[in-house]
Parts: structure tokens; sequence; C-alpha cells
């Protein structure tokens, strides 16, 4: 045999070990997600829910990230906001909610939302607050801090000091207390004159 080909195995060998650890070389990238992973935390994108009570659809709820934490009381967060639509029995919308972020607590049926959040509906009812809490089985919105109320018929604006608790579409609502707005602004309602035809 030719001395040439006695060096072979051992030259295929050296590059099969160049090339399995080359292999096993990772990425910083991945391991550092790896590292950021949460345990008992599911993590969706571009979420689609529908809301049902009783086999009847309620609501559809959307929203970019969607984290559901699996330890101790389940609950899901919105953090990087949320969109509802709420419907009727014939499902046309009623009502719409924006909020910049949210928490759902599953075992109460709860939704706490935060920042910047607004209602309206189709009679264009709108209700600006702070933090909301949305209690899904009464189907009513609530808050123990300020929040504004305007309406279009009748024409009115009214600054809820220590907050209101409403139906999910405005059919009804009770102010814990009125007051004057942030920057002194009154509340007031417009009352059509009755001998006007």
């Amino acid at each position: 045999m030719s001395t040439f080909f006695k060096p072979l195995p051992k030259i295929c060998l050296a590059f099969i070990i160049i090339l399995v650890v080359s292999a096993c070389e990772n990425d910083i990238r991945e391991v550092q997600a790896l590292g950021k992973k949460r345990i008992g935390v599911e993590e969706g994108t571009k979420i689609v829910a529908y809301i049902s009570q009783n086999g009847k659809v309620k609501a559809k709820l959307t929203a970019p990230v969607m984290y559901r934490y699996l330890q101790d009381s389940e609950r899901v967060e919105f953090p990087k906001s949320l969109h509802v639509d709420f419907y009727d029995s014939a499902l046309k919308v009623q009502s719409q909610l924006f909020s910049t972020y949210g928490r759902y607590f599953e075992n109460e049926r709860k939704v706490y939302l935060r920042d910047s959040v607004i209602v309206f509906n189709v009679r264009k009812d709108t209700l600006w607050c702070k933090e909301l809490y949305w209690d899904q089985l009464k189907q009513q919105f609530f808050t123990d801090k300020p929040a504004i109320l305007s309406q279009s018929d009748p024409r009115q604006r009214i600054f809820a000091d220590s907050g209101l608790t409403a139906d999910q579409n405005f059919k009804w609502f009770t102010f814990h207390k009125v007051g004057p707005g942030k920057h002194g602004q009154k509340s007031f309602i417009n009352i059509p004159d009755s001998s006007a035809k």
C-alpha cells in the first residue's frame, strides 16, 4: 500500500472533529434568549379571542402581545395594549374599549385596565379614565379613580372625582362623587327647552 494513503484516516478524523466542534458553537443571542424565558409563562402574539357567556358571544378581544401566568393564581397580562368590541344579542358592536395595559384574573373573571383607558358606545357616549375594572359576570365597569363621562344626548360632561359604576354598554351609570375636573372644569348638562318645537 502506498504511504500516501496511510495518513488519510488521520486527516479524515481531524476534519470530522473540526466539523463537530464548529457545529456545537452557539449563537450568543440564542443563549441570552434562553436565559430570558420565564418558567410558568405562556406567551402569545397577535391575539384574537372571543369571550362568551352561557354559550353566547359577548365580546372580541385583540392584543399584540399576551402573557399567561400559570403559577399561584392564573392571570393573563396584556402589556402592550388591548382592544375589546362588546356585542349585543345580534352580534352588533355596541361599545368598544381601548387600554394601554390590561390584566385578566381568570378565577374572578375580572379585567384590570390602566393607562389611557377609553370606552365608547354607538351613541357616542365616551368614558376616559386612568384605571378601570371590567366585571365579566356582571357586565359592568367600575373604578374608584377620577373619570370623565361625555354624552351627546342629552349633551353633558360629568367629572367623577371618586369614580363610577356603569353597564358595559352605558345603558346606565352611577357616579360615586361628582366634582370639578383636573383643571377646575365643571360638570354640565344641556337640557333641551321643552317649549321649543
